[in-house]
Formats: structure tokens, sequence, C-alpha cells
């Protein structure tokens, strides 16, 4: 395997050139800065109307495109008012002062390294996309926000950063495209010390790609939408598609042993990677080959997988890639409840037969999706009945109990035929039957739309989020049940009456299966929801892991999931973990405070004492 790509380099002259990226440089101009995704895209309702819709046109769904069904939902399940449109606060025009750092910002001067300190540009970069950061973000509440933000354009700039920083007790904080739902990105609160945000947008290029090893190699601050697109000019394909896929970057994945939706024919982030290239406070880790496979001891390559931005920063990954498939087909499957999907699913992967992707909806979220179904003329309207008709009357189902599996095909034309026609006669088994390509097309589009439901959640007093864990095959089902079972009766000790709780099955193994929750509630005449929220999804965390399962399978840790950490690797993991961050970063410059909230602030066990805070962002203004 070539350890670098300069004959590729001569037949591709663009491979090793900064690209331009979908994601500007100053974010806010084309993302939201207090909530997910494009500004441009998103659902509105609009009160005189009654209608909802869908704007922009990034989206298969967009074009303000009417959804006329979700009003009579939201009302029958949640009990909204869509009258009463909360609207988030501004953007500030005043910020907290940066903690001084003079000698850190003269090194980076020094050495030519872009950075910035405009309170706008800190602020948007302050926080991931869990409910707590953008609930504080639409309410005015984010405590504490970097200092500095920096942009180094390579490698050996990262090396200088880290250098200065450590130099001058400046802690460092990684940043890709700041889509964590864990609290990972987050400033600690309390933490004294000036902050510098190591933005890597600007780390984007492909350094060179290997067609004849299927390797390449990415700076790691490319995000997955630009990382695709480049390497689909050249006929190749990476298969990393995660829900965040737009706007999340290499990086990030690494730091976060990421999945994608495609993960039976590619892989997840661990199976893609060849080579990762880390910079921490004594040096750079990197293993010094590219090979497929090394038994040379411990896996250094696992020890940056999933370390979080607490062990230092990734800058390169070499990943495998794969050439283009022939033919890529989208279908589905109903089954008559969510049990029998599950056993499908069990028998699929038993066989080794998942498809691209296979995703098992319960009934709660095929209402959902159905609800967001656009406005259509008589023939949709007929074909919606005909449908109806044949599951109920000819199948016999129960349209409030049945299941859906959507499923992506990939491969030549002959393969994805031969495969498809395995799958069908796996979920005949067990009373499935194919709904045709249309809807498994729209059920994984709607992935990507459906991150944008919780900004107008919030808008009309609904916070809702979703947590995901790992399971064994034989307690999937069990766990399902047990989770929203325990949902419902945290709900009645609050007397929450309209809340939805739902699940889907999204990638599936020889041992088990993800499982994904998703779960929202009216806050109206509650104090302190997002307080609430945690409360009941700590407690449906517990009864996870009470029923067999993992406190995360792709999300990663970060602080919301910290008190379950030690726990899940042993006290024995834990001190290992402290002595690999000892030796990595013996000053806590990777100070972000993940897994272990003792290692937010100040060196090692030690937490400032002076008690003073920084202050809540509207009290500084």
């Amino acid at each position: 395997m070539a350890s670098h790509g300069k004959d590729s380099v001569k037949r591709d002259p663009n491979v090793g050139i900064k690209i331009a990226s979908a994601i500007p440089k100053r974010r806010q101009q084309l993302l939201k800065w207090n909530g997910w995704g494009y500004k441009d895209s998103g659902f509105d309702y609009e009160l005189s109307t009654g209608l909802l819709s869908f704007a922009g046109d990034r989206y298969p769904i967009g074009g303000s495109v009417s959804l006329p069904h979700f009003k009579d939902y939201v009302i029958k399940t949640l009990n909204v008012d869509l009258s009463r449109k909360n609207v988030g606060v501004p953007l500030p025009q005043t910020y907290p002062e940066p903690v001084p750092c003079g000698e850190f910002l003269a090194k980076l001067q020094q050495h030519g390294i872009d950075f910035t300190q405009n309170g706008e540009d800190r602020l948007v970069r302050s926080h991931g996309q869990a409910l707590h950061d953008i609930h504080a973000l639409r309410t005015g509440q984010i405590k504490r926000i970097p200092d500095t933000v920096v942009f180094p354009l390579s490698h050996e700039q990262v090396v200088q950063v880290v250098q200065a920083a450590t130099e001058n007790d400046v802690v460092v904080i990684p940043y890709g495209g700041g889509t964590s739902v864990s609290g990972s990105a987050s400033c600690p609160e309390n933490e004294q010390r000036s902050i510098a945000l190591l933005d890597t947008s600007q780390m984007n290029r492909m350094l060179w790609i290997d067609k004849e090893n299927l390797v390449a190699c990415f700076e790691s601050g490319i995000i997955g939408q630009d990382l695709e697109r480049e390497l689909r000019k050249l006929g190749f394909t990476m298969g990393h598609e995660p829900d965040s896929f737009e706007f999340s970057s290499l990086g990030g994945w690494v730091a976060t042993r990421a999945s994608g939706m495609k993960k039976n024919l590619y892989g997840n982030i661990e199976d893609i990677v060849v080579k990762v290239k880390m910079v921490t406070a004594k040096g750079v880790l990197e293993r010094s080959v590219a090979v497929p496979r090394i038994s040379c001891g411990p896996d250094f390559n696992h020890i940056i997988m999933g370390s979080e931005g607490t062990l230092g920063v990734v800058t390169e990954v070499l990943v495998k890639i794969r050439p283009l498939p022939e033919v890529k087909k989208y279908g589905s499957l109903v089954f008559p409840n969510f049990g029998s999907g599950v056993r499908c699913l069990r028998e699929v992967a038993k066989q080794r037969l998942q498809p691209a992707s296979i995703r098992l909806i319960d009934n709660e979220q095929f209402v959902f999706g159905q609800a967001l179904k656009p406005a259509g003329g008589v023939l949709s309207s007929l074909s919606s009945a005909l449908q109806r008709a044949y599951i109920t009357g000819v199948k016999g189902m129960d349209m409030e109990k049945i299941a859906i599996v959507t499923l992506v095909f990939e491969g030549t034309a002959k393969d994805v035929k031969i495969h498809e026609q395995k799958i069908f006669a796996i979920a005949a088994k067990h009373g499935g039957f194919s709904a045709g390509s249309t809807n498994g097309e729209k059920g994984y589009i709607l992935t990507f739309v459906i991150a944008y439901i919780r900004d107008l959640a919030l808008e009309y007093n609904v916070v809702a989020e979703s947590f995901e864990t790992s399971v064994a095959w034989d307690r999937c089902e069990t766990l399902c049940t047990n989770v929203k079972k325990r949902i419902s009766k945290e709900c009645a000790k609050y007397n929450i009456k309209h809340y939805l709780v739902s699940c889907r099955v999204t990638q599936s193994y020889d041992a088990g299966a993800c499982v994904y929750f998703y779960f929202g509630f009216n806050h109206t005449g509650f104090p302190d929801p997002v307080i609430i929220y945690e409360t009941i999804e700590n407690h449906a965390r517990d009864e996870i892991l009470s029923s067999g399962g993992s406190i995360s399978h792709h999300h990663g840790v970060g602080k919301i999931r910290a008190r379950w950490y030690p726990k899940t690797v042993s006290e024995v993991g834990v001190s290992l973990y402290r002595a690999t961050k000892q030796e990595l970063d013996p000053k806590n410059i990777f100070a972000v405070g993940n897994f272990l909230p003792e290692l937010q602030t100040g060196h090692h066990g030690e937490q400032h004492q002076d008690g003073s805070e920084q202050g809540n962002l509207v009290s500084k203004l």
C-alpha cells in the first residue's frame, strides 16, 4: 500500500488543493447559529392558512411544499397551540471579554496562523447540537464561550498551536462540524484559563489518493458532503453517511467512533480508517506504515478513535475507498408489527444478507412520517387509499400496529436484483411484503430533514431529542418495550400528558443492533423543560442499561453520558484512561471535560477554587 500519493497526484492535478467547501468559514452566513442546518431550509407554520411548509430547495421535500397533515398530527398528539409561537433571542450585540492570553496570541502571529476573537464567531462555535445547547442559545443562557477561535491550515500549524497552548497553559478544544449531541463540544463552564477553540474547517484537502490500493488521505476538517463530492469526481466513494453527513467532519467521525447509514456495505468509521495522525501535547501520535492490518501490540488508532477531543487533535486520516456502485436502488417492506420486523432483521443479519442500509421504524414513527406527506392530487389520495385497503383488507394488518423497513441496495444490477429477492423471501417468512421503492427512498431521505423538526418544536413549547444504544438481538424488542414504558411512567410523575416516544432499528450486526429513540413532550406550564427532559432521558438510559443496552452506539460519551462511563469501562478502564490522559496531556490542555467531569478544568485532579465564573451571556450584555 503506497505511503504517499505522488503518482496519483500526477494523474489528478486537483488533489492536494484546498477545496471550496459547502460550509463557509463564517458558518453563520449559511447555517443557523441557534439551530440545525441551513438558514434557508426548515419547517414553517403559517397561522393564516393553517398550513405547514418546508422552505428551500436543498431537499426533495423542499421548495415550500405544503404539508397539510402535520397540523392535525401535532394538535392530536402533542396538544400544540399553533397560535402561540416562541421566537428565540437574536444574536447578541456584545459578548464577554476574552480571557487574556497575550503570549499565546503572539505565538500564533509569529507562525502566521489565522485567529479571531470576534464575539459572534466565538459564540457560534461554543456548542454542539444537543437539546441543552440549542435551548440555551434560544434563551440566551450560554455560560461559557471560547476566548479565541484559531484556524490552522495544516498539520504543521496544528503542531504549532498545541505547542504554544502547552507553553502558555491555554485550553485547546478541537472543533469540526459542531454536530455533537453529547455535549462534547461545549466549553466547561468553570474553566478560568483562556480557551482556544481549534477550528479544523480550513484543513479540508484530499492530500492524495491511491487508486490501485483504494485508499485516500484527507485532512481532518473536511465536511462529509465535501469529501464525498471530491471522491465522486474521481469515480469513488467512502460510503460513510451518518445522519449529520452534510455538516459533520471526518475528524469528528474519528473522534466519536461514528457510524453511517450504509455501514453494512462500507463499515463503521473504525472499519474504514487505515491510519490516523493526532497532535498531542507530547508530540504526534501515528503509525509509521499504511498497511491493511498490523499485529504490533495495542492498536493506537483505537486510542485516537473515540477520544472526543480529550487527548489531542486529529489532523490527517487515511481511509479506504470503493469504486462507485453501478446501481443504487431503494426499497421498503411492511410488517404486521414491530416484533415481526425485528425478527426479520435478525434473520437477515444471521445470513449476512444486509443491504447497504436496512432500517426498521415502529408504528409511531410510521404515523409521524405519514404526517409529513406533501399535499397531493386525486391520484395521490387514491393511491394512498388503495395501499391502505391492501394492507388492511388483503393482508389483514392493523394500521395502528404495522412497522416499516426501508432498504438501500448498492452494487451491480444483477447482484442487487438477487439480493432484493433474498431479502423479500426472508420478509415473507415473517409476515412482511414489499411496499415499493418510492416509500423506501422517501424514508431514507427523510433522515436528513427530520433534524429540522426539533427546531420547529421548540417554537411551539415542545422539547424533543433523540438518543441511541446498541443491544444484543435477543434483548432488542424487550429493550424497546421497556424504555417506552419507563418514559411513560416518568411522564406520569410530572403529569406530562402530551408526549411522543418512538424507536427505530438503524444498524444491524451479527450479534445485535443499534436502536434510536425519539422523545418529546409539550412543556406548556412546566418550568425548566430541558431539565425535566434530561431527567426523564436519564431514567430511560438507566432502563436501557438494565435491559442490556449500551450508553451509546455512535454519539459518544461527551458530558451528557459521563455519569455512566465508569460503570461501562470498569474502574480499571477508568484508571487506564486517566493514565493515557496523563501521559499524552500532562497539563490537561485538552480540558474539554468529556468522560470524567474531574478533568474539565485546571490540571489533573484540580478544580479552580476561587468560585468565580464567567457568568452567563445575558448578564454580560
